[in-house]
């Protein structure tokens, strides 16, 4: 695995921040969206020894998605869904949403999806992490930047009380938090 792989200091954290708030003004005010967003969020839980991950994208994306990579119309998020999309959803997760903990790729379990308003989240898991024994966590999200050039993932991973934010785009889809 490379060592170049960005880490980062809490100015770039903050600049991240700042940067989410004027991406997401623009989210609220509009029914349909011109920014291409996703949002992953990484939490470790002491108590259930287990990574909780939640990743919301656009549902009109993950339908063009759909469409355009597996000729599926998916009609997500209404009564007339197609019952493949979760199996295409899933699988297009496990090859554009990879975790990486100490230079080793691990799977999660897909647990499902819910829709609020115009998003998807999708409830991911990875169990059995004892976090005392990781040194690095890899995050490599390429989820739509296949479809869209302008596609930004936002990854926030929090631990121990502690969080850590990037931004990951098409041209630099990993981020690694050294701890």
């Amino acid at each position: 695995m490379a060592h170049d792989l960005p880490t980062f200091t809490k100015n770039e954290e903050m600049r991240s921040k700042v940067i989410l708030i004027f991406l997401a003004i623009p989210l609220l005010a509009f029914n349909t969206h011109k920014f291409y967003l996703s949002v992953t969020n990484i939490n470790y839980s002491e108590k259930d020894k287990a990574f909780q991950i939640t990743s919301r994208l656009f549902i009109d994306d993950l339908d063009e998605l759909l469409e355009e990579r597996y000729g599926i119309e998916a009609k997500l998020g209404t009564d007339a869904e197609n019952p493949v999309a979760d199996a295409y959803l899933e699988k297009y997760l496990n090859t554009k949403l990879l975790l990486y903990l100490n230079d080793v790729k691990v799977d999660y379990t897909f647990l499902g999806k819910k829709y609020d308003n115009d998003v998807v989240i999708f409830y991911l898991e990875i169990e059995n992490v004892i976090f005392k024994d990781l040194k690095t966590v890899v995050v490599e999200n390429e989820l739509l930047t296949d479809l869209f050039d302008e596609q930004k993932n936002l990854v926030h991973i929090k631990y121990n009380g502690e969080k850590k934010s990037f931004i990951l785009i098409k041209s630099d889809t990993k981020g690694m938090l050294n701890l």
